[in-house]
């Protein structure tokens, strides 16, 4: 005689009710590798399809619901299977729920209760391999309670032996993570070997140095025709450089991220719970500041900035953005003061209001934050023209001995400027280069006969040299429009207007940003 299984010996807990309604096989795994790797597990769930024919039901009243294959069980939001179990239990529709174990439904107690509370309200049965279970019974009520706490507890330790690993790890430095660089075979990180791919970097961190403001730097690089380089993370092209338009993110990402300047870091970012998307398990992350970084190990990278720069360019970043407590960034506004006037009575920070004058528009500094917190009265408000007249004056000034050292190096940073572009235009001509020889080789090397493969390294051929040769013509307008050398009478026209302050403060190329910036800079105020 068989004996029974502890999970067939039911005591009478199925009746015909039960049997008339559906059993649900719900089967699930946590990840696609398990899926594909641990096909055991797989053909054990469903194998509990004869498990409920064996307790009483018809194999036409057994649903098998598998809509969760590799996915999580840690939240129900993002596991349409789970969902739709729910729904059939509560419409009634449900006798008796299988999984291979209780984890197998939820990792989550709030949904395990609510299955657990769903199922005694609906009278459905739960079962694993241990045995059938009536919600209804306190007993069993209890027993499932346990089951269902001990598989979150589990997930929880699993989640932090493994985090406890990898923070043991990159104190070390160990940690392996995507680098901005490249790692040779021993697997120590170097700066890319690749010329164009440092001056473009370096480029980046000297114009933010220089304009001051992630936009300025965009416009720079989109101006002068510059790509910035990627190395692809993951496909068939694994560790490719390629070469992508500027873009904000990715501007905003390189003066952010503290690799560049060589540091170690790990816990740069942590999830905010009430931040994350359901279904998309790599949102809520938030950025947090680098002292609560769990690790942060200086001089472990190789650096293209000083940890120093670094730090002054978050500040600056800071505060350029537009709050309260920031000056913000300069704008094009005819207020050359705005956000860095106080209030001489209550010394908060006064707001500038335009407004149309004699046909002409003009600024007022206000000190508003009363009337517009509180719905109090004005602190007080004047004019903008004469204040900024006046500091206007302060600051030629206090430029004016500074006229000659200015005027003889205006026009050699100039040149540098335009010599640094050049540099990464002839570098991308040179790149352009070696892709037609490598075509060519290729072409060459081809067996003639083998028509299949020769016609498609002629294409090849034919697509690098066209892109060779339209590099060359946009190059030789660039050149055109902003030659690397000065002639000597653009060098003497640079040498005299820096010489003179005032008119080149005055001149209609002087844009109201560039005053701003010139106010703001603190170098000449030391």
């Amino acid at each position: 005689m068989t004996a029974l299984m502890p999970w067939e010996r039911v005591d009478g807990k199925v009746t015909e009710r039960h049997r008339d309604a559906l059993a649900i096989v719900y089967v699930r795994q946590s990840t696609r590798q398990q899926v594909r790797d641990h096909g055991e597990s797989t053909r054990l769930q469903y194998a509990l399809v004869d498990r409920a024919v064996a307790l009483g039901w018809q194999a036409c009243r057994v649903l098998v619901i598998d809509d969760d294959l590799g996915r999580s069980g840690t939240s129900a939001l993002a596991r349409p299977g789970f969902q739709r179990l729910v729904s059939e239990v509560s419409l009634g529709h449900v006798g008796l729920v299988l999984g291979i174990e209780m984890s197998r439904l939820a990792r989550s107690e709030k949904d395990f209760y609510q299955l657990l509370e769903l199922c005694a309200l609906a009278g459905a049965l739960l079962a694993d391999t241990d045995g059938v279970y009536d919600p209804g019974d306190v007993n069993d009520r209890m027993l499932l309670g346990l089951k269902g706490t001990m598989s979150a507890v589990e997930l929880h330790l699993i989640k932090q032996r493994m985090h406890a690993g990898k923070v043991n790890k990159a104190r070390r430095g160990e940690l392996g993570f995507a680098l901005p660089m490249v790692r040779r075979p021993s697997g120590e990180p170097v700066l890319d070997p690749d010329e164009q791919v440092r001056a473009a970097v370096r480029l980046v961190f000297a114009k933010f140095a220089e304009l001051g403001t992630l936009n300025g730097v965009l416009r720079y690089l989109v101006v002068n025709g510059i790509d910035l380089p990627l190395r692809a993370r993951s496909g068939p092209d694994k560790g490719e450089l390629v070469w992508r338009r500027p873009n904000r993110a990715t501007l905003q990402w390189m003066l952010h991220s503290p690799i560049y300047a060589g540091i170690y870091a790990y816990g740069r970012r942590r999830v905010d719970p009430r931040r994350k998307v359901a279904g998309r398990p790599a949102t809520g992350k938030v950025v947090v500041d680098p002292d609560q970084w769990t690790v942060m190990i200086p001089g472990a990278l190789p650096a293209y900035i000083s940890e120093q720069t670094w730090r002054d360019n978050l500040a600056r970043l800071a505060a350029n953005a537009s709050r309260a407590d920031t000056t913000g960034a300069a704008r094009r506004g005819s207020a050359l003061l705005s956000g860095l006037v106080h209030c001489g009575r209550c010394g908060k920070r006064m707001t500038v209001r335009y407004h149309v004058r004699e046909g002409h528009r003009q600024a007022d500094y206000a000190c508003a934050r009363e009337l517009v917190d509180y719905s109090g009265r004005l602190c007080q408000a004047m004019a903008g023209s004469g204040i900024d007249a006046y500091v206007t004056e302060q600051v030629l000034a206090a430029l004016e001995p500074a006229a000659v050292e200015v005027s003889l190096h205006a026009a050699e940073q100039i040149e540098a400027d335009r010599a640094r572009v050049d540099r990464i235009w002839r570098q991308r001509i040179e790149r352009a280069g070696i892709d037609v020889d490598r075509a060519r080789r290729c072409y060459c090397l081809a067996e003639p006969e083998n028509r299949l493969v020769v016609r498609q390294l002629e294409h090849d051929w034919e697509q690098a040299l066209a892109a060779q040769q339209q590099l060359r013509k946009d190059y030789a307008r660039f050149t055109a429009a902003r030659p690397p050398i000065l002639t000597p009478a653009e060098r003497a026209a640079v040498t005299a207007r820096a010489a003179d302050i005032r008119a080149l403060w005055h001149a209609e190329t002087t844009t109201n940003t560039d005053r701003k910036e010139i106010i703001r800079a603190r170098s000449w105020r030391r």
